[in-house]
Formats: C-alpha cells, sequence, structure tokens
C-alpha cells in the first residue's frame, strides 16, 4: 500500500518522532507510512539515523515504526544490565504500547537477535522476521572477528556511532561508555535462544548477510537449518555494514520477502516440484 500523503523525507520522519512509556522505558520511535506495520530493530550502539536508507523506502508500502532502545539515541538510559532478553521484552512492550498487533521485524546486528527473541517468545507479536548479519553463537564468528572482540573496547568503534549518540542521548556524550560496556556483555556471549530450539520460531524469516560480514558462512547455514522456514540471501561485496552498504538491494529483498505469501513448505524440493507443475 502506498501512503501519498506520508513523510517522504528522513527530515519528515525526524520532525513525526515521538515518544511512549514501553514497561520501563520512554522510548523515543520515528513512524511513516501506511498499511500493516513494520518494526525496525537498530544495532547496538547506533541510533535511528543508521536505518535512514530502509526507513523511506519501506514507508511507500507499510506503516514504519523505529524505536530507539534504552539508552540509545535518544531514548534515556535505564539503571541495569542492557542484555538481549531484557530489550526483547522491551520491543514487546513497545508493540504492545502502541497496539500493533502482529508486525513485521526487521532487525540488524543487535535488533535481529533481538527480533528473534520476540519472535520466539511471543509468535503472535510477528508476522514475518528478517535477520540481518547476526550469529547465535560465538563460535559462529569468523576467527578474525572472534579474536578481535576478545579485546575489543569503545575505541574500536566506528567514530560515527559515538557522534551520532552525542547529538542526540537526553544523557550526554561521556555516558556511550557505559552504554558500550553493558551492551557488550551480550556480543561475548551465546543468545539466550540455543540452536537446538530455533525450529519453535515460526515466523518466516529472511535471514541477510554480506559475505564479509561477521559470522561464518557456515553458521549462516546453521541458522537456516534450524528455523522452520527461512531463506537466505548472502550478499557479495558487502560487510556488517550491509544495509548501509547496499541499500537499494537490501531494500529490494526486504519488499519482496514481505510481499510474498507465506509458504507452508519452506524446504527445496516442493518449492521446485511447484514451479515446474505450476
Amino acid at each position: 500500500m502506498r501512503a501519498e500523503s506520508a513523510p517522504r523525507s528522513v527530515e519528515d520522519m525526524r520532525a513525526n518522532g515521538a515518544f511512549v512509556d514501553a514497561g520501563v522505558v520512554h522510548t523515543y520511535f520515528e513512524t511513516s507510512g501506511a498499511g500493516e506495520p513494520v518494526v525496525l530493530l537498530h544495532g547496538g550502539m547506533c541510533t535511528a539515523e543508521t536505518f535512514d536508507a530502509q526507513t523511506t523506502v519501506l514507508a511507500e508500502h507499510y506503516r514504519v515504526y523505529l524505536p530507539e532502545r534504552r539508552g540509545h539515541g535518544r531514548t534515556p538510559y535505564v539503571p541495569g544490565p542492557l542484555t538481549y532478553d531484557i530489550m526483547a521484552t522491551d520491543t514487546i512492550a513497545f508493540i504492545e504500547a502502541l497496539n500493533l498487533g502482529a508486525v513485521n521485524l526487521v532487525g540488524w546486528s543487535d535488533g535481529a537477535a533481538i527480533g528473534l527473541l520476540v519472535a520466539w517468545r511471543r509468535p503472535d507479536l510477528v508476522t514475518k522476521l528478517v535477520y540481518i548479519g547476526q550469529n547465535l553463537t560465538i563460535d559462529g564468528l569468523k576467527p578474525s572477528f572472534k579474536a578481535m572482540l576478545d579485546g575489543l573496547n569503545v575505541e574500536h568503534l566506528p567514530p560515527m556511532l559515538a557522534e551520532l549518540y552525542a547529538a542526540v542521548s537526553p544523557d550526554g556524550p561521556a555516558h556511550f561508555v557505559d552504554v558500550f560496556s553493558r551492551v557488550r556483555a551480550s556480543w561475548v556471549v551465546d543468545s539466550p535462544l540455543p540452536l537446538p530450539r530455533l525450529g519453535e520460531v515460526v515466523a518466516p524469516t529472511l535471514i541477510l548477510a554480506g559475505d564479509d560480514d561477521v559470522l561464518t558462512l557456515a553458521h549462516i547455514g546453521e541458522i537456516q537449518q534450524g528455523l522452520a522456514n527461512a531463506q537466505v540471501a548472502v550478499v557479495p561485496g558487502a560487510s556488517h555494514a550491509l544495509p548501509m552498504e547496499k541499500p537499494d538491494l537490501v531494500n529490494q529483498l526486504i519488499l519482496e520477502f514481505l510481499a510474498e505469501p507465506t509458504r507452508s513448505t519452506p524446504t527445496a524440493v516442493p518449492r521446485a516440484a511447484q514451479a515446474v507443475t505450476g
């Protein structure tokens, strides 16, 4: 559904930003477009701006919601841990606070890990899931990135992240270091959703990754095989910053996935048979 009256620029989306009390979090979010709800879940230490290449395009077809999680962007920090489990609870509270019903979730990096947990814990709230560039286990990381993660500190992050945070955070730029120290705790452990239980996620899922992403191709295969209904696209010449590096292709893949009918036979053989006989 195309919404001609919807905001068409990122400036319009910023101007339409609002807050909602979702559980214990005074959550900042932006909206644009009309139609079925799509909720974008940004990466760790990121702000809404990192999804700018997706928001305006998706808003031509859907009602897009882009919340910033606790301690990220314009959303105030809440004392205590910043685990994926806690942030998944916050995301569920956000969806329920706005009375969105079942939504399509698009998660990138940490946002993908959180989106998968929401789909696992609350299948009634997730129609489809797009899972971009995220490992489920530490062993699923490429050895070079795993080695870097062992000694990772805030100085190793892209400077853009600290600059975006400083420009909008209500807690002040110095708080960036504290948020990082708490978010990093989830980067060095396995997901709360074990690989053997991936089959409990019933939402159709599109797994996207760059061929130079942080996780191995073998681990991408593990995630696809574990899920009940999953597709995979590995994009050549792209890294963990895939949605920024290849926005047109990423947007096309997301739109096609969200628009296609839900398949009850996700394996290759029934699909091939259908194509031949249909």
